[in-house]
């Protein structure tokens, strides 16, 4: 096994767990900006507010990009174990 190999390997991982995590974060930003805007303008500090709307934008993600994520986490596994004699050998 040589250090590149090694590198490339936990660079895809990296790059997988990036995109899996990445439509999670986005959403879950925007979703804060837009509750903080709204906070800001109305001067309502309830803590419940911004939770609860990041919580149902999250499962909607998950729902509709779910599949996606899977799939790709899937690719990954199955290359990675089809790799394993490569790299030992």
């Amino acid at each position: 096994m040589t250090p590149e190999s090694i590198l490339d390997l936990g660079r895809e991982a990296l790059w997988v767990a990036a995109l899996i995590s990445a439509p999670l974060l986005l959403t879950v930003l925007l979703v804060g900006a837009i509750i903080g805007m709204l906070q800001a303008a109305t001067q309502i500090n309830e803590m419940t507010l911004s939770f609860i709307p990041k919580l149902i934008a999250l499962a909607g993600v998950l729902v509709a990009a779910g599949p996606w994520m899977l799939h790709l986490l899937m690719d990954f596994t199955t290359r990675l174990f089809g790799s394993i004699t490569g790299v030992l050998g």
